[in-house]
């Protein structure tokens, strides 16, 4: 593997890191691909299909470049292949990710369900299909064949092998795939000390692993050592540059906009920085757990989401952020997504059952003392006009959380109307009082952007 240069303005050369199902090692052998390239001193940029915060985390601690997400649910592929096009310009490769099984999404429109299999369409780049062959071996073969034929959209550039017994065992399946037609790039061991830490939102979030830098070079060791990194690479395709000009996935709120960023707060989509920034807004960040309040010279307070209720105490004790918060949503919006509505709420509970106080801006409490999943991809109609759309508008974004609305029901206005993904009535989501608003809804893209 030689370091390539990267010439002008011609576009990366892009692939799909995909599997027959979850659990297969993608994640795994998409880390030590990318910090294997940036070792051998190539410029590699990284996606991950889906609505995912946490991996791509790793994914830039790895490449040493931003990650971004590609949701074909909640972009067109016209802005799939604009945001791909606009990410791997000065890289040499960008490496993708893929979300559950290849073909796994929702029901619905072709090219919009979700799947990795429509991301891999709508740019054009080939799949390197990881297949576990734990418990099977000539077995492998037809599920790969199974997943070449399955969608004539798709091209199977080639096969790495994970979790292999034995040198028996990988000849078997390998031999079996070979004869279907696949060449076999690779076949990596079984080896569980490769494990990172996971909480209940998936992994650790990567600035707070302990090791991370070691734990990468371990496992690009172990990649460089059981895969053709070389002929992985030359498998990957320059996608068509798409129209110049395409609008940000979500419009920017105001000129200046404060994003609250810390351990509590760090679901922020790169998309939507980047968009922004683009469109010429300025980002300013602040951290609450430092007990830092929004910046004073800016039109807007953005609170992501994160992990507030593990921080909850030190949330509650930080009274500068708290009343600073409370200054600026007297005169300029504010909204929270998800940990920032909570925070934005009377009152949080921790899963100790210990209240804390927030913000109190809006009408809610929550807690996350009897977790219970909220897991889908949304469609939020805004009920009235707001910094992010008119009146009507639809945005597209899903939620992900444990938390519940605990105590008497909000008396403040919703936020939005929301769908989910299945055709289940609206219903109202989030509130809105003067000028905070909030809502458990992550928001990906404007459905119109």
């Amino acid at each position: 593997m030689s370091a390539a240069s990267h010439g002008g303005n011609s576009l990366a050369r892009g692939l799909v890191i995909a599997a027959p199902r979850s659990g297969s090692g993608k994640t795994l052998l998409t880390f030590g691909l990318l910090r294997a390239c940036r070792n051998a001193g190539l410029s590699v940029a990284s996606a991950k299909c889906g609505p995912d915060y946490i991996d791509p985390g790793f994914h830039a601690a790895a490449s040493g470049k931003p990650c971004i997400n590609l949701d074909s649910w909640a972009m067109s592929p016209e802005f799939l292949r604009a945001l791909a096009c606009s990410s791997s310009d000065s890289s040499d490769y960008i490496l993708c990710e893929g979300v559950m099984g290849l073909f796994d999404g929702l029901a619905g429109e072709r090219g919009r369900t979700g799947s990795t299999a429509d991301v891999a369409a709508a740019l054009g780049w080939p799949v390197v299909l990881l297949a576990d062959v734990t418990g099977q071996s000539q077995s492998a073969a037809a599920i790969v064949k199974g997943c070449a034929d399955f969608d004539p959209r798709i091209e199977i550039a080639g096969v790495v092998l994970n979790r292999v017994a034995s040198a028996r065992h990988r000849l078997l399946a390998s031999e079996a795939i070979e004869a279907v037609g696949f060449k076999v790039l690779g076949a990596l061991p079984r080896d569980e000390s490769l494990r990172l830490p996971e909480r209940h939102l998936g992994l650790v979030q990567a600035e707070e692993t302990a090791g991370l830098e070691a734990a990468l070079e371990n496992i690009a060791e172990f990649v460089a050592a059981h895969a053709d990194i070389s002929a992985i690479l030359s498998c990957g395709r320059t996608m068509a540059a798409p129209a110049e000009g395409r609008p940000p996935a979500l419009p920017p709120p105001a000129q200046r906009i404060a994003i609250a960023q810390d351990e509590a707060f760090s679901f922020f989509y790169p998309h939507i920085l980047f968009g922004w920034r683009k469109a010429g807004a300025e980002i300013h960040f602040f951290s609450p757990l430092a007990d830092e309040p929004p910046p004073n010279h800016c039109d807007f307070c953005w609170l992501p989401g994160g992990y507030p209720e593990l921080h909850a105490e030190r949330l509650a004790a930080a009274k500068c952020f708290l009343a600073g918060l409370q200054n600026f949503a007297g005169t300029r919006p504010v909204h929270g997504e998800c940990g920032g509505y909570m925070v934005l709420g009377q009152s949080l509970t921790d899963k100790q059952g210990r209240a804390h106080r927030m913000a109190g801006l809006l009408d809610v409490s929550t807690s996350s003392a009897n977790p219970k999943l909220h897991l889908g991809y949304r469609q939020a109609r805004l009920a009235e006009a707001h910094p992010l759309g008119e009146k009507g508008a639809l945005l597209r974004g899903h939620e992900f959380h444990y938390a519940s609305l605990d105590g008497a029901p909000s008396q403040d206005a919703p936020f939005a109307f929301v769908a989910d993904a299945h055709g289940e009535p609206e219903r109202a989501e989030g509130a809105r009082r003067g000028l905070v608003t909030g809502s458990f809804v992550h928001i990906i893209a404007a459905e119109n952007p």
